[in-house]
């Protein structure tokens, strides 16, 4: 397979490489807009028929799902000692699930809240765009996986 670069010297990774990574990994950082101002929230979540799942409770991270600004999420992997890594970014739209069928389909997803709180209500991100780039290493061109 032919690997593409992007001008910094990044290996383009393909949608596809990136919805495993995403399917692979369960906690990323989650970014929103809320007044002008950036938040950035960790979260655990699942992938859920193409699209990101994870619980919250009242707060900024609902509050920007409620007034439907576009958020971004952000997983990564990094190896120190060899210097490779991988990042994956989503854009995508957050809504939050409140019919009937469709919360008691992600109820049946192994999804728990990993942090104190009271988390009972389930956001779905819907992705916009789906990107990822991979440091390759200079010395022998290993990739992190």
């Amino acid at each position: 397979m032919d690997r593409t670069f992007d001008r910094s010297g990044l290996e383009v990774l393909s949608t596809e490489e990136c919805w495993r990574f995403l399917e692979s990994h369960h906690i990323g950082r989650l970014a929103v807009s809320i007044a002008g101002e950036p938040e950035v929230f960790p979260i655990n979540y699942l992938v859920d028929d193409h699209t990101i799942v994870y619980l919250t409770s009242e707060g900024t991270k609902l509050a920007a799902t409620l007034l439907g600004t576009a958020v971004a999420l952000e997983i990564d992997s990094v190896d120190p000692m060899f210097h490779t890594g991988w990042s994956v970014v989503v854009r995508a739209h957050a809504e939050e699930i409140d019919h009937l069928d469709d919360l008691m389909a992600v109820q049946e997803l192994p999804l728990r809240p990993w942090g104190p709180g009271d988390k009972r209500r389930y956001v779905r991100l819907v992705p916009t765009e789906v990107s990822g780039r991979r440091i390759v290493s200079p010395a022998d061109g290993v990739v992190a996986g």
